[in-house]
């Protein structure tokens, strides 16, 4: 998949919402509770009613990982799945791997050779040849951690150096020289949405993966202000206000009204920017 390939999504669906399979187990719905697979049929119920709106989504692993093997057989049937019923969508494995490159390699198999998937989010605090084995696969992307939004980015990410330079911006910066806008994209969070001005007088033709929408409190048209690009740029996130909006038999209803929400609003702002 090509950042083009992206750009049409959007330009189709009039949409750039990511939805994030961030499925708690305790939070299914009971009705799905005696399910085979709980999981896979919350995440089978959601993509189906929620297709249409979004270009693309995002399973946290940490919500398969913690149930053990029949957590990973659940994402690994939401990922076939997804890909089999709607292969334009861009399908990201919000992982946040990061270690050796060796180890990477491995990581980067899991999840381009035996997982679907179109990217996984990578931490860069270890450098080039962490990220690297990702970027051997054409047609394929990191989404490398650049500024994100919780209470700790504040400990390393904002820290200068003797000639300015934030470390969140040196990230950016040096990053460029791994990979072009085809095959790195970079995550930067809802709720510092003024930073995103700084960070497109960095990378101004990345996409930007910006989480923190929703639950989380971020302002989509602020995020839209300062961080679309002529061809959108944005892929934004939003999770727990889409896929838990509802606990009933009639969650993947709710689910489909608030997706629809967020891309009405995501159309308008698509079209103030000149975009469609």
């Amino acid at each position: 998949m090509t950042s083009q390939d992206i750009f049409k999504q959007i330009v189709n669906k009039k949409s750039f919402l990511c939805v994030g399979l961030d499925s708690e187990f305790d939070k299914i719905p009971s009705c799905l509770k005696q399910t085979n697979d709980p999981v896979f049929a919350f995440n089978k119920s959601i993509v189906d009613a929620t297709a249409k709106y979004t270009i693309a989504y995002k399973p946290n692993l940490a919500f398969y990982e913690s149930l053990g093997i029949s957590g990973w057989q659940s994402l690994e049937k939401t990922v076939n799945y997804i890909k089999e019923n709607y292969p334009e969508i861009f399908l990201i494995a919000d992982a946040k791997r990061g270690d050796i490159g060796n180890t990477s390699k491995m990581y980067a198999q899991a999840f381009f050779e035996k997982l679907p998937f179109d990217a996984v989010t990578v931490a860069p605090y270890m450098g080039e040849d962490s990220v690297s084995p990702f970027l051997s696969y054409p047609g394929k992307f990191v989404i490398l951690l650049a500024l994100t939004s919780n209470k700790g980015a504040n400990d390393f990410q904002f820290l200068t150096n003797p000639e300015g330079e934030k470390l969140f911006e040196k990230v950016l910066k040096t990053s460029q020289y791994w990979a072009n806008s085809d095959q790195m994209m970079y995550v930067v969070g809802a709720t510092r949405a003024e930073m995103l001005a700084d960070v497109r007088k960095l990378v101004p033709n990345h996409f930007l993966l910006v989480p923190g929408v929703g639950a989380q409190g971020g302002s989509l048209s602020e995020v839209a202000k300062f961080g679309m690009n002529k061809e959108c740029g944005l892929i934004v996130n939003s999770s727990r206000a889409i896929i838990f909006a509802d606990n009933t038999e009639k969650f993947a209803e709710r689910a489909e009204e608030e997706a629809r929400k967020v891309q009405l609003e995501m159309e308008i702002l698509l079209k103030e920017h000149h975009i469609i």
